[in-house]
């Protein structure tokens, strides 16, 4: 009799635990977001939405977009990977598929003195503002770079930064 009252007192103790939890999560939802912050790029300060995101080989790519002086306030995605591990050759365009559209980014990265002269070359910049001119909600995205990943989900979240910043 004593144990099935311990039992009884045990779960009751964890059900109230999990209703309470659940509740505050009602109220107090959790906020999945990144930010916009200043970071340097290029030797200066600038807003930027910076994320790292993996691929579906389970390797790890820095994406950042930001408004370059350097190519008339264009919004530019620079994606980066680990030096050592790959090269980017370039040109390459980044291809990025959402449902039935399908864009094609035009690769920046050899107008950027500093990328350009980067023997690692490890990353690659795009336009992005052609792609950020024809969504107009923030949907989830997959992007594709010939010969150095294959599928990189991008989750809207991240979309809602890019669209920000323009």
């Amino acid at each position: 009799m004593m144990k099935i009252l311990k039992l009884n007192k045990s779960i009751f103790l964890r059900g109230l635990i999990s209703l309470t939890i659940l509740i505050s999560l009602i109220i107090n939802p959790l906020k999945v977001h990144a930010e916009i912050a200043e970071t340097e790029i290029n030797g200066e300060l600038m807003r930027a939405s910076s994320e790292f995101l993996r691929d579906l080989d389970f390797e790890t790519w820095q994406l950042v977009a930001y408004k370059s002086p350097f190519f008339e306030d264009k919004l530019i995605l620079r994606v980066i990977g680990y030096p050592g591990n790959l090269r980017i050759d370039h040109p390459t365009s980044l291809q990025v598929d959402s449902g039935r559209k399908q864009w094609l980014l035009n690769d920046k990265t050899s107008l950027n003195v500093e990328l350009a002269n980067d023997g690692r070359q490890a990353a690659a910049e795009f336009d992005l503002n052609e792609l950020i001119n024809n969504i107009d909600k923030n949907r989830p995205l997959r992007l594709s770079l010939s010969g150095v990943f294959s599928e990189l989900p991008v989750p809207p979240f991240v979309v809602k930064e890019w669209r920000s910043l323009d």
